[in-house]
């Protein structure tokens, strides 16, 4: 069974009109009647992760330079850089880069 209208091509979704349950087209209006051999199944749309961005070799000399100590090497030396990885109503996430070992890690403070 589609669950697309016929005539338009718009989006069929299950609706109770009196007793009867039918499908309607959000865009033309279009109905068709639900039969006992029809079964309709809403589910939640699946959410896709975004990726995070790694800074690439050729682009760490345009990155400023903290003292952190890298937990891999021990060397007190890190590019950084900020990205909005949750929502905008939360703070920044604050990716480190050893200048010596190139071992990547986050800090959330």
């Amino acid at each position: 069974m589609s669950m697309f209208c016929k005539k338009c091509g718009g989006l069929l979704i299950p609706k109770t009109v009196g007793k009867k349950r039918k499908l309607v087209c959000l865009k033309c209006g279009y109905e068709k009647e639900i039969g006992k051999e029809t079964k309709t199944k809403i589910s939640e749309p699946v959410k896709k992760e975004k990726e995070i961005e790694v800074i690439e070799k050729n682009n760490e000399e345009n990155l400023p330079i903290t003292d952190e100590k890298c937990p891999r090497c021990g060397n007190n030396k890190a590019y950084f850089w900020l990205l909005q990885t949750r929502a905008s109503d939360e703070p920044e996430t604050k990716f480190l880069k050893c200048t010596k070992c190139g071992h990547v890690w986050r800090d959330y403070e």
